[in-house]
């Protein structure tokens, strides 16, 4: 899989992806992306990517020409998503739709905007990462891309971390995890998970994700209260 990030700033991106599971990504040859300057696609001798915006008011707006110049010379194929706060929340199943591409572009912005022809004419697809804004389109480009490298094939060294993660599979929230020592500080680990009897452990890691979904995601649940999808225990993360 091929991720390119059509930035102002193209090495935000190389610290983040060399470490952790993107980089044993990498290594693997599960993935590998490209970072290409939107300011080799300008014009003028400050190699400006930003103007004022038309009927004024504060804030720069970056410019369409250097990002439709820049997918020009790039000819990519598959997906290509415009982060913005204006997107529609990325979700997990996003991350899983995006997962089976053999390659996907984000473009990113900065400053007040982007010139809305970039989202109308060029982009693919418009993705938020939540109700927030920050300071540029490459956190939530790279938040993204972590999400879809951990689930391509053998990025995770047991597939099941990410198959029981919350969301996974249009499931709600997974229940709590804990590990030792079984007794820290005067708090214990609840004991069906320390009964070794699976089926109890099953049920119980169901039945907590469905509460904690119902208390605390309440958007995840259907029209009659009950949580979407199964909840077992959260894996992943640098497994």
């Amino acid at each position: 899989m091929k991720i390119n990030f059509v930035t102002i700033f193209p090495d935000f991106f190389a610290g983040p992806l060399g470490l952790s599971i993107p980089k044993r990504a990498a290594d693997a040859g599960l993935f590998e992306y490209h970072a290409t300057d939107l300011r080799d696609y300008t014009h003028d001798r400050h190699r400006s990517v930003d103007d004022d915006p038309y009927g004024g008011g504060a804030g720069m707006v970056m410019m369409p020409a250097p990002f439709f110049e820049a997918i020009d010379d790039m000819k990519p194929s598959g997906p290509i998503v415009l982060v913005s706060a204006r997107g529609r929340p990325f979700r997990h199943v996003d991350a899983e739709r995006l997962a089976a591409e053999p390659e996907v572009t984000f473009l990113c912005g900065h400053y007040k905007d982007v010139d809305q022809r970039v989202a109308d004419h060029l982009a693919t697809e418009e993705l938020s990462l939540g109700d927030f804004v920050v300071s540029g389109g490459e956190y939530a480009a790279l938040a993204m891309t972590d999400a879809i490298v951990r689930l391509l094939p053998g990025a995770l060294g047991d597939h099941e971390a990410a198959a029981t993660d919350s969301f996974y599979g249009g499931r709600g929230l997974s229940a709590p995890s804990y590990t030792r020592p079984s007794e820290y500080r005067g708090h214990s680990v609840p004991d069906v998970l320390l009964s070794g009897d699976h089926a109890r452990i099953a049920a119980w890691r169901e039945a907590q994700g469905r509460e904690l979904t119902r208390r605390d995601r309440p958007d995840l649940t259907d029209s009659e209260g009950v949580a979407r999808g199964g909840s077992e225990s959260r894996g992943g993360g640098d497994g």
